[in-house]
């Protein structure tokens, strides 16, 4: 049997995405119990040197958003990172879900030979399908 680069993304993404708000609704239902403001709860980190809890979410909204794109060999959507409230966040999660579903098959189907160029601050990064 043979799986397609779609089924190995696009449901993959939008799984981590899902698990990612219920996890999101844990925290925020801890966070209440010990009267933690959501502002607080969305600017924590683990360690000093950790990104606040909004940038991770939108970290890991646009790494699966932009990954589908790419795989799909379009421009990435962007999306401002505004988000200062847990239903901002919530909304951002599902504007990604949305997104990433609205990728067809026969868009990402035979991209595991493509070859995606991503220009960084620091310079170019390229790979290589197989």
């Amino acid at each position: 049997m043979t799986i397609s680069m779609y089924q190995v993304a696009v449901p993959v993404f939008v799984r981590a995405l899902g698990n990612l708000a219920h996890v999101l609704k844990k925290g925020e239902e801890h966070a209440k119990s010990k009267n933690v403001s959501d502002e607080v709860l969305l600017q924590t980190r683990l360690i000093p040197d950790m990104l606040p809890l909004i940038k991770q979410i939108q970290i890991a909204c646009d790494m699966a958003t932009r990954g589908t794109a790419r795989l799909a060999g379009v421009e990435p959507q962007s999306f401002e990172d505004n988000e200062t409230t847990l239903e901002q966040a919530y909304s951002r999660i599902e504007r990604s879900i949305e997104y990433i579903k609205s990728f067809k098959p026969e868009q990402i189907d035979g991209s595991e030979t493509r070859a995606i160029h991503l220009k960084m601050r620091n310079g170019e990064m390229n790979f290589e399908g197989q």
